[in-house]
């Protein structure tokens, strides 16, 4: 568990890092669990993964969940590499499965027949391979628990 937490606590570009992708991610993930910004809730976004874009369930949950939570823990740094690696994990999925077939570019020009490529997801795995190798960085709660000596087991 220490590896997974340690990080330097003055490391002002991992707390950039992770603020960038929290900040970025946390409205996708508020659209789908709760419906905030327009977006669907976790009914209707379970909807969608499970009988358009035939999804299995506990993938379309684990999508939102870690969308949500996993933005949240890296607001605050909190469990920031279990949340890049989350982060990784879904979006080389989306790439995969849908992305990938629509180009490099994304649809600036909204184009109805033309979904979104994956240029952006570029942006998004370089911040949370970031995370993943620094950790929380500066002002984060794994930076405050790592700092705390751990007690041997006796």
């Amino acid at each position: 568990m220490n590896k997974l937490i340690a990080t330097n606590s003055n490391n002002t570009t991992a707390l950039i890092a992770r603020l960038a992708l929290g900040l970025t991610i946390f409205p996708h993930g508020a659209q789908k669990l709760l419906g905030w910004f327009g977006g669907y809730g976790f009914t209707g976004t379970m909807g969608y993964f499970t009988t358009q874009a035939h999804l299995p369930y506990i993938i379309g949950l684990l999508v939102i969940l870690i969308e949500f939570f996993g933005s949240l823990f890296l607001i605050f740094g909190f469990l920031s590499r279990f949340a890049a690696i989350g982060f990784i994990g879904i979006y080389i999925g989306a790439v995969a499965t849908v992305h990938a077939a629509n180009g490099f570019f994304m649809n600036w020009n909204m184009e109805a027949a033309k979904g979104e490529g994956w240029e952006y997801f570029i942006l998004l795995f370089a911040l949370a391979i970031i995370v993943l190798i620094a950790g929380g960085g500066k002002a984060s709660i794994d930076a405050a628990i790592s700092k705390r000596p751990v007690e041997k087991i006796k």
